[in-house]
């Protein structure tokens, strides 16, 4: 019996992850498609022999690249996962059961981020639904360069079981990512039209952290709520400098 599902991931410098994350949708016996943009680590090989059919290209940015990935799909379903995520075996189920006959495009999912290596309950983490399993027809990604939008066309549905996002396992890691992400935010930001505000951003990076240690009871979480809501504030102040940036250079 043919596929029904391809499950698509890009890649770049993951060896120590992607072996995980494909041996996680082995119950959904799909098809696996690799993005890769560039690994100088043993990603592409591991991928390879974990079955998966390896594509090569440069990143420009991640829904171009998603995008990329999405229009190899041959399936009539296609699920997203980053190479830091896994799905449990619960999902995996919920997932088999509801596929058949469902009216719906696309399915929401439940994702539970560990932080440092902690599942974070709280910190404005506990609750996020994201669009990653859609029909393969008609789903498309926006064209944001950052935090990039899977949209289905039709009617989306929500799953129960969680999947698993083991994101920033150190500090160096996550300051990685973290230079990547405010790059782009700003340069998506800056395309949107917005221009630096100091009097925004002073105001906004105590509200930030506010918002997440406090009203979304960070507190709670420990120290690692504490870093995440410090971090994430500390976030808003890099990407408008870097917009600050962006604006000095187009006037040169």
């Amino acid at each position: 019996m043919p596929a029904q599902l391809t499950v698509f991931i890009i890649t770049k410098n993951e060896e120590k992850n992607i072996a995980k994350c494909i041996l996680s949708v082995q119950e959904l016996n799909p098809e696996i498609i690799v993005v890769d943009s560039g690994s100088s680590d043993q990603t592409v090989q591991i991928a390879r022999q974990a079955g998966a059919e390896v594509y090569t290209r440069p990143f420009d940015n991640f829904a171009a690249q998603k995008a990329f990935a999405l229009n190899k799909v041959r399936t009539p379903w296609a699920l997203n996962l980053d190479a830091d995520e896994t799905l449990t075996p619960q999902l995996c189920e919920e997932i088999r059961r509801v596929l058949p006959g469902t009216p719906y495009a696309g399915f929401l999912l439940h994702r539970q981020n560990y932080f440092l290596g902690k599942h974070m309950k709280h910190s404005d983490l506990d609750k996020e639904y994201i669009l990653r399993l859609v029909r393969t027809d008609g789903a498309h990604y926006d064209g944001k360069l950052v935090h990039e939008g899977l949209h289905a066309d039709g009617p989306v549905g929500r799953l129960k079981a969680p999947f698993l996002h083991h994101s920033y396992n150190s500090i160096e890691s996550y300051f990685t990512k973290f230079n990547e992400y405010t790059t782009l935010s700003a340069r998506q930001m800056y395309a949107n039209g917005r221009r630096f505000n100091l009097f925004f951003v002073i105001v906004t990076i105590p509200f930030e952290f506010f918002k997440r240690y406090v009203l979304k009871l960070g507190i709670l979480d420990g120290m690692r709520g504490f870093l995440w809501a410090y971090f994430s504030s500390f976030s808003v102040s890099v990407k408008y400098v870097k917009l600050w940036a962006l604006q000095q250079k187009d006037k040169q």
